[in-house]
């Protein structure tokens, strides 16, 4: 099932009755409800919102990612689970005690898709992309000869333009992908926390200050989604020169985008469950590959 996305901006009093969450505007009194299972994310970007704590209790034993926004109206903390796979025990042993040369082979595949992903993406957009595929069949175990950056550096100003750089506190439309990103950040750790794994051990990623090295590591390969989102945003709204209400609803479409995943198209939120779910089965040795989305 699909689950819904909500994103709530004005004054709200949210809270759980018969397990449907009820949102009570504080500025109107109109009272709207929505069942808890049918939600997937929850964004909270105004500062006078109020919170029960019996809700943000279902909303987590229901997997619900709750995003919370900052003074910037950016994301800046989220609410997961911590219980929500009943294997989790074995599973946390497998990912664990997973061997080196298994991450390093797992992140060849890693950056292997991303590269490939970022060339389609170029091709759809009739760009120069040949080199950027030839990038993507050349990475090594690790990627040790970083084809990821160098890919990178011709991808960028290719999509944005030759004085674009890719920089988290640069210019326009930084912010875009940045917003884009921090929502598929949280897609995927409520995907890997869904198949019962540690969202802060990743394959390659390892900062001590990072609770999502995993999500970062395995939501590489749909970064050019976000991408394609943000470029076509560029196109919708020019000039951009801050980030509004407008650019942040078309960047929460990113959740329901379709995606070809294996022989069939998926929304991107569900694509990113069987991602997860296949990782689970790399560290039981039960497969050898991650399943990874093909843009088309």
């Amino acid at each position: 099932m699909l689950k819904r996305s909500i994103y709530i901006t004005t004054p709200q009093k949210l809270r759980l009755k018969n397990n449907q969450l009820i949102l009570t505007s504080m500025e109107t009194g109109e009272i709207n409800s929505i069942p808890i299972e049918d939600l997937g994310f929850v964004i909270l970007e105004h500062p006078q919102i109020s919170l029960s704590l019996p809700m943000l209790s279902a909303l987590s034993h229901n997997n619900v990612a709750v995003i919370f926004c900052d003074e910037q109206h950016m994301p800046d903390a989220m609410l997961t689970s911590l219980s929500n796979n009943n294997l989790q025990n074995v599973v946390f042993k497998n990912q664990i005690n997973a061997s080196l040369p298994l991450k390093k082979r797992l992140w060849k595949q890693t950056i292997e898709r991303k590269i490939l992903n970022q060339s389609r993406l170029l091709k759809k957009l009739e760009m120069p992309y040949e080199d950027i595929f030839l990038l993507s069949k050349d990475v090594k175990s690790d990627d040790i000869t970083n084809r990821e950056g160098q890919a990178a550096r011709l991808y960028w100003k290719r999509l944005m333009g030759d004085h674009f750089i890719r920089d988290r506190f640069g210019d326009y439309p930084n912010a875009l992908l940045n917003y884009g990103y921090i929502l598929l950040r949280a897609a995927m750790a409520r995907s890997l926390i869904g198949s019962g794994l540690l969202a802060t051990l990743g394959i390659h990623h390892h900062n001590k200050y990072n609770a999502f090295c995993l999500a970062d590591d395995v939501m590489e390969p749909y970064r050019p989604y976000v991408d394609e989102l943000v470029y076509e945003i560029c196109q919708k709204f020019k000039p951009i020169d801050e980030l509004k209400k407008e650019h942040k609803m078309e960047l929460l479409q990113i959740l329901t985008t379709d995606v070809l995943i294996g022989k069939n198209k998926r929304p991107l939120m569900v694509a990113l469950s069987q991602t997860t779910a296949s990782l689970t089965e790399c560290y039981s040795e039960k497969s050898k590959e991650i399943i990874y989305p093909n843009f088309k």
